[in-house]
């Protein structure tokens, strides 16, 4: 085994609502992504995929657990070198290809504001062609460099997004369901072109979304979250063959088949975390085999896989 590029260890994530009342978004997770892999973060809307992408990149606080980026603990309080290090090392490409680009700015300002904050060019003239490489490397061309993101379809700014977080050179890009906004085509090429470019520059890529089959295209392993726990995970094919937890066999039925004939007969499971009676405060992560762990009590686990 390598040695893994990002650590999570135990991360909690908790936002105080009132004096009552504390809304535990995240709620002691554990994984780990070695270089140059994708790992695909998967669960519904508000399961807390997104708040950990966040936590992990310190846009929030996070309230316990650790996190190690390259060797370095970016968990707590930070010195200035280590804050550089992971703003110039860990980029996040947003769900809102939109609201994401500064409107005022022209494409070549906004995929250079990387290079600005932290003056990695010598001149001018070295900027703009840094800035010319990574739109060809998006599928744009260098004539774009000069307008506005209003100017743009939402799959070409989210191809200018990802050649923001590109321009940095960094060792993990955090993709917050970046394709969830686009067109089905469009986010074929999109993924495309994150494969394509993670073969060049061996870019480790923390996949957050709620489509399975795009999770399962692009993903080496994969991570199931509900409600702030991770249930289950395991690399793309222990979870698609063998899913032992009953929310990852709900969310896997779900997946509508192209083939009309086995469409028909397709049964979706339905779970229900409040009368399914499993507790995920007292799971504990089992073994299943590889590297497939599954969240549960031992009774529940020998329920599972017998």
């Amino acid at each position: 085994m390598t040695t893994p590029i990002l650590e999570v260890k135990d991360l909690k994530q908790h936002f105080k609502v009132n004096r009552k009342f504390t809304v535990k978004a995240v709620d002691g997770i554990s994984f780990t992504i070695a270089p140059g892999e994708t790992y695909g973060l998967v669960g519904e809307s508000g399961s807390g995929k997104s708040t950990t992408g966040r936590s992990i990149i310190r846009l929030y606080e996070p309230t316990a657990g650790n996190v190690t980026f390259c060797g370095r603990d970016i968990s707590g309080k930070m010195n200035k070198e280590t804050e550089r290090f992971l703003h110039t090392n860990m980029q996040m490409i947003f769900q809102d290809p939109m609201a994401c680009l500064n409107p005022r700015e022209k494409v070549l300002d906004i995929i250079a504001e990387g290079l600005d904050i932290h003056h990695l060019y010598s001149s001018q003239q070295e900027r703009t062609q840094k800035v010319y490489d990574m739109l060809e490397l998006v599928g744009l061309s260098k004539e774009h460099a000069n307008r506005y993101p209003h100017q743009f379809s939402g799959g070409q700014r989210q191809r200018i997004g990802i050649a923001r977080a590109l321009v940095m050179n960094p060792k993990l890009i955090i993709a917050d369901e970046a394709i969830s906004a686009l067109d089905v085509s469009i986010q074929a090429q999109v993924v495309n072109l994150m494969k394509k470019i993670q073969k060049q520059t061996n870019t480790a890529y923390l996949f957050i979304a709620h489509d399975l089959s795009m999770v399962k295209y692009i993903s080496d392993r994969i991570g199931v979250m509900h409600l702030g726990h991770l249930v289950e995970t395991g690399t793309t094919e222990e979870i698609f063959k063998n899913p032992i937890h009953p929310y990852t066999k709900s969310l896997l039925s779900a997946i509508p088949e192209p083939n009309p004939i086995v469409e028909k007969v397709r049964k979706s499971f339905s779970y229900d975390y409040e009368t399914s009676g499993i507790d995920y405060e007292k799971g504990t992560n089992h073994f299943v085999e590889g590297s497939h762990y599954v969240l549960g009590t031992d009774q529940e686990f020998a329920e599972w896989t017998k």
